[in-house]
């Protein structure tokens, strides 16, 4: 009797661990707080929004069979701020693939701090991963003023299926002061 109590609460124990183990993340640089369910990498690179050279930064992870992302950029042209944020949302559809465009359903996403811009969306996509299989996009874009300049932001989860209620935890922890 022991020995099945003892092995009972393994069992639960082991059952209850969490697969996403969610923790804060400061990004000082981007001045944003994320929270993420597994230990970051980071990168820079220059890329294209809006016709503009930019420095973006990335940082990102895997947990439970998804990737979590968050890019931020300071654009020096506010002027340019929507065009960026809609080039930048083509650019994440184009890499899904042909035909990621038809079921794309987006929602207005504008977090306390923010910029109120219709470019700010929250958006689901469906397509394909480069060895071909299916891959699904929970994305958001939005900015806001940083003095003379506009930061830029891009949190977005990919996983085999909707996970609508791991996006929702991802995005909720993304804090501006």
């Amino acid at each position: 009797m022991k020995w099945t109590l003892t092995g009972a609460a393994a069992l639960l124990i082991a059952g209850c661990s969490p697969a996403l183990n969610w923790r804060t993340v400061p990004l000082p640089e981007a001045d944003l707080t994320i929270t993420l369910p597994c230990k970051p990498d980071q990168a820079t690179r220059t890329v294209e929004l809006a016709g503009a050279p930019v420095e973006l930064s990335m940082v990102g992870c895997d947990a439970d069979g998804a990737t979590f992302a968050v890019s931020h950029a300071a654009l020096a042209d506010p002027a340019q701020v929507g065009a960026a944020l809609t080039h930048w949302r083509a650019a994440m559809l184009a890499r899904l693939g042909a035909g990621a465009e038809a079921g794309v359903k987006d929602v207005p996403y504008a977090p306390r701090g923010t910029l109120p811009l219709p470019q700010s969306v929250r958006t689901v996509a469906q397509g394909q991963r480069s060895d071909g299989s299916v891959v699904v996009a929970q994305a958001v874009w939005f900015a806001r003023a940083a003095g003379p300049q506009v930061r830029l932001y891009h949190a977005v989860v990919y996983t085999t299926k909707p996970r609508p209620e791991v996006a929702d935890q991802f995005f909720a922890g993304l804090a501006l002061p």
